[in-house]
């Protein structure tokens, strides 16, 4: 006896009642439609969810006839069936369970594997407000009794195989357990009658259970098409069951992980080599034979809270921390860190600051949830200074900038973690960056010899929360990587152009107030002859003149908005074969844009956003100019790599000037090494082959 279709049936039903009627609010259940499949389901109810009800009714078919539910009666009458309603920001998450489980449908063990549904019923949830349907689920159960562990699991433990010697899953898919997974034909819980359903339609390779496949160079594949004449001779002889695939995930333990944490593994027998001295990257020990941890950024981008510290390695991270998990860290006042030397202990040196901006560090803030006087601190930002000798360190400095906040404040918090290692003798020197020639992704050491501030590097802007100029922060320009940045910058439409004109300009100087810039990487501060470079300034505004363009209100002509610095440098020779680069010139330039007060429907007297931007430019100057091209060359371009796709003067790419991957030497010797290679392959070719066995059978 076949089972009417009830989904067509009972939507063509609701729709002639009237019950699908507007949604108000745009209130709809995701998915609308579900085949349920097992004991339990969810969807998300998305809109207005405020004076929403939400209720379950179980539709019985009588004579054909779907009844049609009344909205707004809660219904208690849902047999087996439980509702629970999980709210949120503006959605709903509905879950619907089977009260009791599914060990009756098994009562009969002749027909455990049975082809018949143990369960079909078709369920109806809505969403109403008042005596209105606003929104409805239509779910249709049809439920196995093999879809479910429907009896007690084992209490052995699991068997994991070695995957060093056979595949940790033979049935890639298998998916669902105790139920019969659709084109898996390799599905052991899949009856024989099931799986002729879908036998011509099965998952192929190894995702369909081909977790050995026959690889090329196996003999036993057999020879396939295409293939060079020495195929047999170069084959791999292995048994079936071997597969290059073995082990390949295989990482010395058999047996699953217990935690699902993200933090660093550490063992609890830690290799301490620090009473010997430090080497550089190795991790900076504590006398209770611990790392010493300052939170790090992965490769993924996740922050590590318990990342080790290693010797001589500086960085400069930012970790994102949501306010509510904050969890503040032990204090390292009391830390006891290893020397490098025996027996030598060093204890850190902390001292506190008070954040002054706290929109520099906390965006996104929400209403708080209790207005009370209770205060927390945080840390917004650390600063460790290592002072290192030989292979010791001598001294820890800590400089921490934490805020007093609300207990009970939400939002996301941006920390900064400085990690810096100096030397024991060097004084408040400034920190080079390079010796002699710029290294790269080091800031570009700057001097104001007018000696009002102490500049040491040209800056872009680092924007943070809204983006305004007010509040954002300096970050170095870093020697050889080209940037953009910009800020915004408040103006009302009654704004002075003259005042405008004098903010953008006090915000774009604030990037370069140096007036020298370093040729060199460790160039002295205090000799100006040291190769210090005076930076060229083109176009600068002139202030005095009075460019408003006209008595209107919101229209300002001449107002700087863009600051583009462009850096000349070249190769400068090399140190022990390290190329050394060193700045030949540094120019400035501000250009100047027309500015209008942007109104909508009505023009308010509201601040609009002008925007500033900064760009940096590095181009290398070669060190010997081109050689110019001759008539011929520019006439005959079939050998100019640049405008052809075939380029004859790179055949030999590795032996070429082209090539500065590695050493010339190395280069000829592997060619001569893929030579001899060539040499062995004609030797073993079909045509070399039968000249040998003409030459043996004239003899």
């Amino acid at each position: 006896m076949g089972f009417l279709p009830l989904t067509p049936l009972l939507l063509g039903l609701l729709l002639l009642q009237g019950v699908l009627r507007p949604l108000r609010g745009d209130l709809v259940f995701i998915p609308p439609f579900i085949r349920m499949s097992g004991p339990e389901v969810s969807a998300f109810l998305v809109g207005g969810t405020e004076d929403v009800n939400v209720s379950l009714v179980l539709l019985q078919e009588e004579a054909g006839i779907l009844p049609v539910p009344t909205c707004g009666v809660l219904s208690n009458e849902t047999g087996d069936w439980s509702v629970t309603v999980t709210p949120g920001v503006n959605v709903l998450e509905v879950t619907i369970r089977l009260k009791r489980g599914l060990q009756w449908c098994s009562s009969n063990e002749t027909d455990f594997f049975s082809e018949s549904p143990c369960i079909i019923q078709t369920l109806l949830v809505l969403a109403s407000h008042g005596s209105f349907c606003l929104a409805h689920l239509l779910i249709q159960v049809e439920i196995y009794a093999n879809s479910s562990l429907t009896h007690n699991a084992s209490e052995n433990m699991t068997v994991i195989p070695n995957q060093v010697y056979q595949p940790l899953g033979p049935c890639p898919c298998n998916l669902t357990a105790g139920a019969c997974d659709v084109r898996c034909c390799c599905d052991q819980e899949c009856s024989s009658d099931l799986t002729e359903l879908f036998r011509q339609s099965c998952f192929t390779g190894i995702f369909g259970g081909d977790v050995n496949p026959l690889f090329d160079q196996l003999c036993s594949s057999g020879t396939p098409h295409h293939v060079p004449d020495w195929f047999p001779f170069l084959c791999v002889q292995s048994p079936l069951a071997n597969s290059p695939f073995l082990g390949y995930f295989y990482h010395g333990s058999i047996s699953p992980r217990q935690d699902s944490s993200f933090e660093v593994h550490l063992h609890t027998d830690l290799k301490d080599f620090s009473d010997f001295g430090y080497k550089q990257g190795d991790p900076i020990m504590t006398v209770d034979k611990a790392y010493f941890t300052i939170p790090q950024v992965s490769l993924a981008g996740q922050c590590m809270q318990n990342a080790p510290v290693a010797f001589l390695q500086n960085f400069d991270v930012k970790c994102i921390t949501n306010l509510e998990v904050y969890r503040e860290r032990d204090s390292v006042i009391n830390v006891k860190v290893k020397n490098g030397a025996v027996g030598g202990i060093v204890t850190p040196k902390v001292i506190y600051e008070e954040a002054t901006d706290l929109d520099r560090f906390i965006t996104n803030t929400e209403t708080l949830l209790n207005n009370g006087s209770d205060s927390r601190n945080v840390n917004v930002e650390e600063h460790y200074i290592f002072r290192w000798n030989n292979n010791t360190i001598s001294e820890i400095n800590v400089k921490i900038i934490r805020a007093e906040i609300n207990a009970h404040r939400k939002g996301i918090m941006i920390q900064r973690f400085i990690v810096k290692f100096l030397s024991y003798n060097s004084g408040n020197e400034k920190e080079s960056s390079g010796n002699p020639g710029y290294q790269l992704g080091k800031p570009v050491r700057a001097l104001n010899t007018n000696g009002m501030n102490n500049v040491t590097t040209l800056h872009l802007w680092q924007s943070a929360g809204r983006g305004l100029c007010t509040s954002t922060t300096l970050k170095p320009i870093l020697f050889g990587e080209n940037a953009l940045s910009g800020c915004l910058l408040e103006a009302g439409i009654n704004e002075n152009c003259t005042q405008l004109r004098e903010n953008a300009v006090e915000r774009l100087d604030t990037l370069i107030q140096a007036t020298h810039v370093a040729m060199r990487g460790n160039s002295n501060y205090s000799d100006l002859s040291d190769g210090w470079l005076e930076i060229i300034r083109v176009d600068a505004p002139d202030m005095d003149a009075d460019s408003s363009g006209g008595s209107m209100n919101g229209i300002c002509g001449d107002i700087p908005a863009q600051l583009s610095i462009r850096i000349l440098f070249s190769d400068a020779g090399a140190v022990e074969g390290i190329t050394q680069q060193e700045i030949l010139g540094v120019e400035t330039r501000l250009s100047s844009v027309n500015w209008q007060y942007q109104c909508g429907l009505t023009c308010e007297d509201k601040a609009d956003l002008f925007p500033l931007s900064a760009s940096v430019q590095f181009i290398k100057i070669p060190a010997q100019l081109p050689r110019p091209l001759t008539r011929f060359q520019i006439n005959f371009t079939e050998y100019d790599c640049n405008r052809n796709e075939v380029c004859w003067p790179q055949l030999l790419y590795p032996l070429t000037q082209y090539y500065q991957g590695e050493p010339y030497s190395q280069c000829v010797a592997k060619s001569l090494l893929l030579v001899s290679f060539l040499v062995v392959a004609v030797f073993l070719s079909n045509p070399w082959t039968r000249l040998c066995k003409a030459w043996t059978s004239t003899i």
